[in-house]
């Protein structure tokens, strides 16, 4: 919708970043809204249980979104629903436009849009995210204690991931669809050194195995001869790579090669009362902690930008 009112402060993104950023932002008197294209939350709502949090026990990454949203609402915080495609820089204002026509002005602008993680893109893998298939071994790995789990990829994330589970987990497979792994030496001796850990090279997941709604294994193929076969787990981790979703805001910032914000700890850019924030920003830990943090951290700098500070 179209709208002539200026707020101080305009969020892109509802995640963990973007409304820890409305609410230091309402906290400091500012008018606060946040935009976001779906549901409030980020990544964290498909996580089963938040335990990465402090003082957290129990409580689903749903209903651990809705208390962050809740929360800004009673702080005055107004919402959009709606996706954008575009920020203007216009001196004093920037304008954030909508992919329905309308625009939304504001002395400055956070950008939270986290990133995506790359997926498989197989059958049933939407309805398995949360319930099976996961992106985070830091955060949901401990439901998989004494179980066996399944990581999907080779760089060093996955490598990463691979060790941690091995620790934890009685049985680790690690699948990649190249002929060896990307990721540093030192974390491809180390997994190769885990008497726990299976290692399956030009290999791609070909379909998720069910029993109902739970997934209980894969059927794998190899890439170069065609051959079939199936494993059995209890968990999936996919490890394949992250997507910011930056280029539509190239202009007004720097992007690294990786197509992450070339922001620092301080969440500035290049363009005066634009800010960054959370997991598209280049940073080396991307965690709900991590994305709170510069949440505080944008806002306090865009209420400095709003001061004359």
């Amino acid at each position: 919708m179209f709208d002539e009112k200026i707020y101080d402060i305009l969020i892109v993104g509802g995640g963990p970043a973007g409304m820890t950023a409305a609410l230091y932002g309402s906290r400091a008197n500012k008018s606060v809204c946040i935009i976001e294209k779906g549901a409030f939350g980020g990544q964290i709502t498909s996580s089963p249980r938040v335990e990465n949090w402090p003082g957290t026990v129990q409580m689903s990454g749903s209903d651990f979104g809705n208390q962050m949203a809740e929360q800004i609402l009673a702080a005055g915080v107004d919402v959009e629903i709606e996706t954008v495609i575009d920020i203007r820089n216009e001196g004093a204002y920037k304008v954030v436009v909508t992919e329905d026509g309308g625009y939304h002005k504001g002395r400055a602008v956070i950008v939270a849009t986290g990133v995506k993680h790359r997926r498989l893109c197989l059958p049933g893998e939407e309805q398995l995210i949360g319930n099976g298939v996961y992106f985070c071994a830091v955060c949901d790995g401990a439901y998989y204690k004494d179980k066996s789990v399944a990581i999907i990829g080779g760089g060093n994330s996955a490598l990463q991931e691979a060790v941690l589970l091995s620790e934890i987990c009685s049985k680790v497979f690690v699948i990649q669809n190249l002929p060896e792994f990307t990721g540093e030496m030192k974390l491809r001796e180390a997994v190769m050194g885990k008497p726990n850990v299976s290692v399956k090279f030009g290999t791609v997941v070909e379909r998720y195995i069910t029993e109902g709604n739970k997934l209980c294994g894969l059927q794998l193929v190899e890439s170069a001869y065609g051959v079939k076969s199936e494993i059995s787990c209890d968990g999936v981790f996919l490890a394949v790579g992250l997507k910011p979703e930056n280029e539509v805001f190239a202009e007004l910032a720097e992007l690294n090669d990786y197509g992450y914000f070339a922001s620092g700890e301080d969440c500035l850019t290049r363009t005066p009362g634009f800010f960054v924030a959370g997991d598209c920003r280049s940073k080396n830990v991307r965690q709900l902690t991590t994305a709170v943090a510069d949440g505080a951290v944008a806002a306090l700098a865009a209420c400095s930008y709003i001061d004359g500070f």
